[in-house]
């Protein structure tokens, strides 16, 4: 008879493991799918990028930026950017490739002068919105407005020294 039970036990207790996988990787699988993609179509029927339908974006990510705030007693922080530009197609990534060097140039110039001089940080912190608009504007003075789409800040870091 405890031979009976246990036999009973076990296949329930595998039974109860089978469905729970079966529910788990199965249905919980194509309900995610599903929603997924109900969701993936709402969002590409309501895209519009700058009163244009978006189209297939590239992305070409530049080398981090490094700047140090400098101020009355030397340097005090280091700000660290990562900055990708989405271009509209193939040839204004080739175009944004070759002048990423420029780019990186102006950039640097531009955030070092405004890091120094306070105008980017508020309570100590980086307004990112800021930095953002003004690593727009510098793009599309290099490159040219229609080369570019938008500048995507991937990462900034701030780190006391």
């Amino acid at each position: 008879m405890r031979k009976l039970l246990m036999i009973i036990i076990v296949l329930l207790v595998l039974g109860g493991g089978g469905g729970g996988a079966y529910y788990y990787f199965v249905v919980m699988k194509n309900t995610e799918n599903t929603e997924a993609g109900e969701e993936q179509g709402q969002k590409e029927a309501g895209k519009q990028e700058h009163g244009e339908e978006q189209g297939h974006s590239e992305f070409v990510e530049l080398d981090p930026l490094i700047l140090p705030i400098v101020d009355n007693s030397g340097v005090s922080q280091v700000v660290s950017l990562v900055v990708a530009i989405e271009v509209p197609d193939q040839s204004s990534k080739d175009k944004v490739k070759a002048m990423s060097p420029k780019l990186k140039d102006a950039y640097i110039q531009d955030m070092y002068g405004m890091l120094n001089q306070q105008a980017a940080l508020k309570g100590g912190v980086v307004q990112v919105a800021m930095i953002k608009e003004r690593l727009n504007k510098i793009t599309a003075d290099v490159m040219g407005k229609d080369v570019v789409g938008d500048v995507l800040l991937q990462v900034v870091q701030q780190r006391p020294i």
